[in-house]
């Protein structure tokens, strides 16, 4: 069964859109592009990204 982590080892603030860029297997650069949009358009999308950073486990595995 698949899980979200906060990704470590593709982040680039706090390793939210990595992680949903792996659990969706999608290339990380277009939810970082939605998560931007969703900032500018309603402001609602910061506050889901902090949420999501502060609840989200962190993927304690070492590559």
């Amino acid at each position: 069964m698949k899980k979200f982590y906060l990704s470590s080892s593709d982040k680039k603030i706090g390793g939210v859109c990595g992680g949903l860029s792996e659990y969706f297997d999608i290339d990380p650069l277009i939810v970082r592009i939605a998560f931007a949009a969703f900032i500018l358009s309603y402001g609602a999308g910061l506050v889901t990204y902090l949420l999501i950073w502060l609840l989200a486990p962190k993927n304690h595995q070492q590559w």
